[in-house]
């Protein structure tokens, strides 16, 4: 498998970022890191060795970031509204600086579909959600799509801005909604075990329902826990069966 890491300094978050591509062709899967983590957590958790063949054979090719939720969300000595900023940072640096690598890396404008398990999920949605212009599907596992489970009670125009819970039921803008109509790629997959929260897909799943966005939400069997096993073959069946 060919494989490459890149790094650049980042001017919206003020600090090295890398990036790790694997393969040569095809459209492009954007992964966003679970809770902590960082861009190579996807191949430590043997994830990429789960959809090698899809690599290998040219039909699509990775592209895996670094998290910033440790200094966001996740950063309990920070104030919550510094939280917000640096989580809108995160996006102008996934919108201004990522998509424009991955167009410049494949030399054209190819489909970006969005992809992550747990926190990552959240990014990967919210990501296609907010930008429907730049990005193409998202692929989301075992997520919760309300940020608000994440800010421990704060509430501001930028935890509302990326909660997809809450900005899609008020989206009115007919624009923004014909772009996530036309969207053939909105994926929601999870388990009923342990640590997973299929009603977290239920219920985003009817919001985009109601707004005549058309999705898929799989939720899987009472066995299927939050956990790395079932996300080794969730992002491969769907790979084999949806792309």
């Amino acid at each position: 498998m060919h494989r490459e890491i890149h790094r650049w300094f980042s001017p919206r978050l003020h600090k090295d970022m890398e990036i790790a591509v694997y393969g040569h062709y095809g459209f492009a899967l954007l992964m966003f890191p679970t809770a902590a983590a960082d861009y190579l957590e996807y191949e430590r958790f043997h994830l990429i060795d789960s959809i090698a063949p899809f690599i290998d054979s040219g039909k699509v090719k990775v592209f895996s970031i670094n998290s910033i939720n440790s200094e966001s969300w996740l950063n309990n000595r920070m104030h919550p509204r510094h939280k917000a900023i640096r989580h809108q940072q995160f996006n102008g640096y996934v919108s201004e600086e990522v998509a424009p690598f991955i167009f410049n890396h494949c030399q054209s404008r190819v489909p970006i579909i969005t992809t992550g398990a747990s926190f990552g999920a959240l990014h990967s949605a919210n990501t296609l959600f907010r930008r429907p212009d730049l990005f193409d599907g998202c692929l989301a596992m075992s997520g919760c799509y309300d940020l608000k489970d994440y800010t421990d009670g704060y509430w501001d125009e930028d935890v509302y801005f990326n909660s997809p819970i809450d900005y899609l039921q008020n989206l009115h803008d007919e624009g923004q909604l014909n772009a996530l109509r036309a969207k053939r790629h909105i994926h929601f997959v999870t388990g009923a075990g342990a640590y997973e929260k299929p009603s977290a897909s239920r219920d985003i799943g009817n919001v985009l329902a109601a707004k005549g966005i058309p999705c898929e939400v799989d939720i899987w069997g009472g066995d299927v826990d939050h956990d790395w096993p079932w996300w080794r073959k969730m992002l491969p069946h769907y790979l084999a069966t949806r792309f």
